[in-house]
């Protein structure tokens, strides 16, 4: 079962008072046949910085790219599936699927992950997450691991990483990645 997020996206009207311009459900819920538990909620997207009107539209609907560019930002809340009773690498026919539904479905994404390693990634982002529920380890390129529970916070510079969910029930985060250039040093 899934959680009902709300998401309340603030404007101006014509004589500049702030209004709620959307209250509700994002439009934009991704889930997946090939896997399955894992949901992302996109919030917002901005492509550069931000004018600030209050007239924007909403970016959501017609967002292409999941991952932002330099200066751009997405703004996601991500479902972890509960860990699966029994353990397995997917198989090659699977993981051509996985690959297909995720180039459809998060468009950007599929290029960073380690198909040979899933779900290693590394994305040119600086990512600012939050746990909101349920507990997560974080896996660097080194094999270490870390454990974060419900209100611990990682700030993740742009390093090769993997999450995983030791949990018999699923894990929400929050992330915030910042489009970022990869530097030298």
């Amino acid at each position: 079962m899934s959680p009902d997020i709300k998401r309340v996206l603030t404007g101006r009207d014509a004589a500049n008072k702030s209004v709620f311009a959307a209250v509700g459900a994002t439009p934009r819920v991704i889930t997946f046949d090939t896997l399955p538990g894992i949901i992302f909620w996109e919030m917002y997207a901005t492509e550069s910085v931000p004018a600030l009107s209050g007239r924007e539209p909403d970016p959501v609907p017609g967002l292409g790219n999941l991952i932002p560019s330099p200066r751009g930002s997405r703004f996601r809340v991500v479902q972890f599936p509960a860990r699966p009773a029994e353990a397995r690498q997917p198989t090659p026919a699977e993981i051509e699927k996985m690959k297909k539904e995720v180039a459809e479905k998060i468009p950007g994404f599929g290029e960073h992950f380690e198909w040979d390693n899933f779900p290693m990634h590394t994305t040119d982002t600086l990512d600012y997450g939050v746990v909101i529920r349920g507990e997560i380890m974080l896996e660097l390129d080194d094999g270490k691991t870390t454990h974060l529970k419900q209100g611990d916070c990682v700030v993740q510079n742009g390093t090769r990483h993997r999450w995983s969910n030791p949990l018999a029930e699923p894990c929400l985060m929050c992330f915030i990645m910042i489009g970022a250039k990869r530097g030298s040093g």
